[in-house]
């Protein structure tokens, strides 16, 4: 895979997904705030993905897909993609959402790609959002 792998992205490759439970979305969203890249010698963790509750509807989605979703420019990736779909699937592997097409997130990151941090280990760490979702 070349380093410079941009995605002709559109809405249609949106990853949609339902949630088991109505008050999932706030555990979902908690937890993508502990999966993302690691930079090790700062404990920091860039958050990669994002859940977006849009019209009745839930996506989990790369931020830089938010970003042009806002209409801004951004360079997605094919590894942004993987990586996003890598994410989705331990989501529904853990029970927390169902991915409802499943065709989009056949693509994957391997793990070693993700860094997820426990819910007991979060204060250890620096969790940084690259988008906020509401904030103009």
């Amino acid at each position: 895979m070349e380093e410079n792998n941009i995605v002709e992205w559109n809405v249609s490759k949106m990853l949609e997904v339902t949630l088991t439970e109505p008050d999932d979305f706030l555990k979902v969203r908690e937890t993508l705030t502990r999966i993302g890249v690691a930079s090790r010698k700062e404990n920091k963790l860039f958050q990669s993905c994002h859940i977006l509750h849009k019209q009745g509807r839930y996506f989990i989605v790369h931020f830089k897909e938010l970003f042009m979703l806002d209409g801004k420019k951004s360079n997605l990736e094919l590894s942004d993609i993987q990586r996003r779909n890598t994410i989705a699937t331990l989501l529904a592997d853990w029970g927390l959402v169902e991915i409802q097409n499943p065709e989009v997130a056949q693509d994957c990151a391997p793990m070693r790609q993700i860094k997820i941090i426990g819910f007991k280990e979060k204060d250890d760490w620096e969790l940084c959002p690259k988008y906020n979702i509401g904030n103009k």
